[in-house]
């Protein structure tokens, strides 16, 4: 996820559009910063002489590139099934029992465990607040051992409002509600997710542990969007993994997002995109050929937290940041554990089509400057040598593997395919070049078999359409029209703006980005 890299720079930050300014760093972090532009664009310079002068050679590599992403979608599949299995085991548990199954010598007491939900916001909608508090309030334990810490931003003049406002509705149904305000204008700091969140856990835990003595080795913290609806018993099973787990010290928790919020308010082809990430993440989660990292709401102890000098106050978001950050301070000492309730997210929505694309791709662009997440990894390996080679190759791997892919992998396999055939033609008549047209149709056809399976998949298991929802006629024609389009909108939507953030970190170009507006 994305993440502002160390380093001597200035930030000008506001919400609603934000611009962040790079000043000159070392030329080492420039670098590092540059590989996924570099290799993007040194492609299609490959793809370009490739295809001028080895067509064959070149279609024969996108071919067998191809073919390479085609097995991971049979993979992605398989997990994914796997799963959803795993999903409707886990919501038959009974977690009172589960823990007494799971007890062990070094488990904790459960009532000992005391649940922070740190929840920072920006001129979120009361309305939005409400809802993601209604379904906190619904936890089995909320009112005995959950702190709601409702993080809000001294740059929204209604913070204050609003706050107390929530706090005057929401306060009985929790153990405690606070509401610290992230003051502006704090040095080496910009205004964003994770320096929200750093403030109020800090602000948190001098509260909850120096001033009423809790003790910190049995708080557990969940960090979220405002958007997010937990399962109704998402908290009530963290308490009981928790307690029971002998890593808890070094592991973080994540559950399967679902962009199910506002599904039936967003445009149809928005639905197929949203319901291709939330298959892959559950995927990710499920598959055990493959490393998780965390994605938007997640958990960990607050002696971790603690321990690895909180969320980095400089960064764009936290995820895989705070993950590889902790990963290398703990010398690869450190897990993610899967919790197969799957929670709620707000997928990106517009007035029209054209608008939902445009916010979309605001979105992925955001997204993709988590490339110097690669550049960050690097790093950590050059300052962390003790983690050994073939650990940190290992988170660098992970973390490379998909940004890398969606870059140059996309430039290699569309233009490596579409450049030699315009440019020799012949190449389509000559039956002793079969073997790359062969692999390109099965490819095809496995992706085309697995973007059924996953549209299907999500139709299946998004909420009941409501009863007041009509769909129009042009809405009917857009739901048929999303498979066939998916490719169009997957360049327009993933493709391109990952190449713009790339390229843009290449040439130290500063990223400004608004607030993605939901449905």
């Amino acid at each position: 996820m994305p993440y502002q890299s160390h380093g001597s720079r200035r930030h000008n930050v506001q919400f609603g559009v934000q611009t962040v300014g790079i000043e000159p760093i070392s030329i080492p972090q420039r670098m590092l910063d540059a590989i996924p532009g570099l290799l993007a664009w040194f492609s299609l310079l490959i793809v370009v002489v490739g295809a001028i002068y080895v067509p064959l050679l070149m279609l024969t590599g996108a071919a067998l590139l191809g073919t390479y992403s085609a097995l991971r979608f049979l993979a992605a599949g398989l997990a994914m099934l796997i799963g959803l299995r795993r999903v409707q085991q886990w919501q038959n548990i009974d977690w009172q029992a589960e823990y007494y199954r799971r007890w062990n010598e070094d488990s904790l007491p459960l009532e000992a465990v005391h649940h922070v939900v740190i929840i920072p916001n920006y001129k979120e909608e009361l309305s939005t607040l409400r809802r993601t508090l209604d379904r906190l309030a619904e936890q089995p334990n909320a009112m005995d051992s959950v702190t709601i810490v409702l993080a809000m931003e001294a740059g929204d003049p209604e913070a204050v409002a609003k706050g107390e406002i929530l706090e005057a509705e929401y306060g009985a149904f929790f153990a405690n509600f606070f509401v610290p305000i992230h003051p502006k204008g704090i040095q080496n700091e910009i205004q964003c997710k994770s320096a929200n969140q750093a403030w109020a856990a800090r602000w948190a835990k001098r509260i909850l542990v120096d001033e009423k003595g809790l003790n910190i080795h049995h708080i557990v913290v969940t960090t979220m969007d405002a958007d997010t609806l937990w399962d109704k018993h998402y908290l009530e099973a963290l308490g009981v993994l928790f307690a029971t787990d002998s890593r808890r010290y070094s592991a973080f928790w994540q559950a399967p997002i679902r962009y199910h919020s506002n599904v039936w308010k967003i445009n149809p082809f928005m639905r197929l995109l949203h319901g291709y990430s939330s298959a892959w993440e559950l995927a990710y989660l499920a598959a055990p050929w493959w490393q998780a990292l965390p994605m938007s709401s997640y958990s960990l102890s607050m002696k971790l937290l603690d321990n690895a000098g909180y969320w980095d106050s400089d960064v764009i978001a936290d995820e895989w940041h705070m993950y590889i950050k902790t990963y290398f301070r703990r010398e690869g000492d450190l897990v993610l554990r899967p919790i197969f309730l799957p929670f709620l997210a707000s997928a990106t929505g517009g007035k029209n089509l054209i608008s939902s694309v445009v916010e979309r791709y605001r979105q992925t662009l955001r997204h993709a400057w988590g490339a110097k997440e690669i550049g960050y990894t690097i790093s950590q390996m050059h300052e962390h040598p003790y983690v050994g080679f073939r650990q940190g190759f290992r988170m660098l791997f992970r973390v490379a593997h998909d940004n890398l892919l969606a870059g140059a992998g996309w430039v290699i396999i569309t233009l490596g395919v579409q450049l030699p055939t315009i440019l020799h033609p012949e190449l389509l008549r000559t039956h002793t070049n079969a073997l790359p047209f062969i692999l390109l149709q099965a490819g095809f056809v496995v992706v085309l078999l697995m973007t059924l399976l996953f549209y299907f998949t999500d139709i299946r298991i998004r909420p009941p359409r409501p009863t007041d929802y009509r769909p129009t006629f042009w809405e009917r024609i857009q739901t048929l029209l999303s498979i066939p389009m998916l490719p169009t909108i997957t360049l327009i939507c993933v493709a391109l703006p990952v190449l713009q953030a790339q390229t843009q970190l290449m040439l130290g170009i500063p990223l400004h980005f608004r607030v993605t507006k939901k449905s």
